[in-house]
């Protein structure tokens, strides 16, 4: 349903487009009309269309109000049935959450030191022979997507969509669990990826470039290895070709993105309404063309940029589970938090966790009407 607050904005938007266009619904153009029918499809296979709709906005309401942060903020949670979570901020149970979850941060941080610590010692320098140079002699090029790069598409970007959403929303659990999962989603990949390089230590498809940054080639006499004179630095990288640490990275964090907002939109209600997958493709596809950009690229074969998909794929769904539902589940959209501490509003003398959890998924309580009244829990 339509927010009170946003009905206001879109009502004086809709009066100052009238005024400054100083049109009647008559004189609207055919290319106009078909616009707007357009986008209250779009809203309708969305699942978010109201009712009064057609009454609130007419043509050059909706499309002034189509323009507008607001607009899209509403798209993204028009299915969360009136509740809202704005009694749960950084400043009133901000602390509260940090202390319950010190060891996960903390283990985070240990996930850090590992991670620095792989990258740090050398790989294993597997046998490459005169032989096998012929499919390591591919070009030495630059990364299309450069290192720095990988930490803003798949750490950055979600945590800017996080943000977003609980400005709106003001529930720290639903932020806090979020970028803890993220964060972990990343870390765990980035271990277990940088594990595998440095124990395989295969060579990247420019090996040759490497090793013979001058093009001339020097192999052991009796064993025909090789034996690199390239820098040190460029011929460690050298080794660590499988799995791709571009493409696991990217696949953690933006398919972790793809998971909270088939959540928030939710996007596997049982309707049909196959749209909604669109907004949910779009961080995997921009993983896929990470991917492909390391072959293109000649640093990886196509096996590490599949393995890498793999292991961050698997990642992401285990840690995004962890906090919040299948986004197919009707309850879906929030953290497993919500339902926690809305069991233990109706049975204040729930004893344990488990209990109260047990509770939350009763079909009386599914079943109850939950509105933004009953939702919120007053700060500590």
């Amino acid at each position: 349903m339509w927010h009170q607050q946003e009905l206001r904005y879109i009502k004086r938007k809709g009066k100052r487009s009238n005024a400054l266009i100083n049109f009647d619904s008559d004189s609207v153009s055919l290319r106009l009309q078909m616009s707007v029918q357009i986008l209250s499809w779009v809203i309708y296979v969305l699942g978010c269309d109201d009712k009064n709709l057609s009454s609130i906005l007419d043509g050059f309401t909706l499309l002034a109000y189509f323009g507008t942060l607001e607009f899209w903020v509403w798209l993204l949670s028009c299915k969360m049935e009136g509740i809202t979570l704005g009694a749960h901020t950084i400043r009133s149970h901000g602390a509260k959450v940090a202390r319950v979850h010190l060891q996960d941060w903390l283990i985070l941080l240990l996930l850090i030191a590992i991670d620095g610590f792989l990258n740090y010692i050398e790989p294993f320098h597997r046998f490459v022979s005169k032989d096998m140079m012929t499919d390591l002699r591919y070009p030495f090029k630059h990364d299309t997507i450069p290192f720095w790069a990988v930490p803003f598409f798949a750490g950055v970007l979600p945590l800017v969509v996080f943000s977003v959403y609980y400005y709106y929303r003001k529930d720290i659990y639903d932020l806090h669990h979020a970028v803890l999962g993220l964060l972990y989603s990343v870390l765990l990949t980035g271990v277990i990826t940088d594990s595998i390089k440095d124990a395989v230590g295969r060579p990247r498809p420019n090996f040759f470039w490497r090793c013979f940054p001058d093009g001339k080639g020097v192999f052991d006499a009796i064993t025909m290895g090789v034996i690199c004179h390239g820098d040190a630095k460029i011929i460690k990288e050298g080794y660590k070709s499988f799995p791709s640490g571009h493409t696991s990275w990217s696949f953690a964090g933006l398919t972790y993105l793809a998971w909270y907002l088939s959540g928030k939109i939710r996007a596997f209600d049982r309707r049909g309404h196959i749209a909604k997958l669109c907004l949910v493709v779009i961080p995997i596809l921009l993983a896929v063309f990470i991917g492909i950009s390391r072959v293109d690229d000649y640093w990886h074969h196509w096996t590490d940029v599949f393995a890498g998909a793999l292991i961050g794929t698997t990642v992401a769904a285990f840690c995004y589970l962890q906090s919040f539902p299948f986004p197919s589940e009707k309850e879906g959209w929030a953290p497993h938090d919500f339902f926690r501490m809305l069991a233990e509003r109706n049975r204040p003398a729930a004893s344990s966790y488990d209990d109260s959890y047990s509770l939350a998924r009763r079909p009386d309580i599914e079943s109850a009407p939950m509105t933004s009244e009953n939702a919120r829990e007053n700060p500590e």
